[in-house]
């Protein structure tokens, strides 16, 4: 099923314009299998979030969620990274994935290989672990400007974007990693309906 590749699969290709210091940033846009889907992620008041940012196939919806109620929501805009929190001495974050396979929640760890690639690793109670691989396809983006002022909020491990640019790549073809226009961090624009994900409801909830 297509929902399926939303929690990722071993990639091609890559974002090359980015510098070794820039190595351990898992924040940016990531694509998924068959280039169907890229999952924005991003830092949400000290947390590392996720989810889905651009679909070949606009129009998804999370038929397989167990909550009837979010049965009918769009899967554009669907976290599926959720509060990773930074390991110490290393560069790995832990929290939840979601499944939209299944519908289900897991235990998982990211895991930034290089400048172009995040590692996803889920567990089942513990056991029963698969790893998965996404590749770049949109450079680092700082933290959210919705939680600039919020205390205690690290400040961004990657490189601010040139001035005009945007939070992460657009619906452009895969294999891209263009700019979504003149809107603003944080706004939403025709190419990039997503914008900054810290904003979305189901994560802005949680993190204030």
């Amino acid at each position: 099923m297509r929902l399926a590749i939303y929690t990722g699969i071993i990639l091609a290709g890559g974002f090359t314009c980015l510098t070794p210091a820039l190595a351990a940033d898992p924040t940016g846009d990531w694509r998924v299998a068959d280039g169907v889907a890229n999952i924005r992620v991003a830092q949400c008041n000290g947390s590392m979030w996720g989810a889905v940012a651009w679909e070949k196939q606009p129009g998804g919806r999370d038929e397989n969620n167990p909550d009837v109620s979010k049965k009918n929501r769009p899967t554009l805009g669907m976290p599926t990274l959720i509060d990773m929190k930074k390991k110490s001495s290393v560069d790995q974050w832990e929290g939840q994935v979601y499944n939209a396979k299944d519908g289900q929640i897991y235990s998982a760890t990211i895991t930034p290989v290089g400048t172009d690639q995040l590692e996803i690793k889920g567990c089942v109670l513990g056991f029963l672990c698969g790893g998965e691989t996404w590749t770049r396809v949109g450079p680092p983006i700082p933290a959210s400007p919705a939680n600039a002022t919020s205390k205690g909020t690290p400040k961004s491990t990657g490189a601010a974007p040139k001035a005009g640019a945007t939070t992460g790549a657009t619906a452009a073809a895969p294999g891209t990693a263009k700019s979504a226009g003149a809107a603003k961090p944080g706004q939403k624009s025709a190419a990039d309906p997503v914008g900054d994900i810290c904003l979305l409801p189901e994560i802005a909830g949680f993190t204030h």
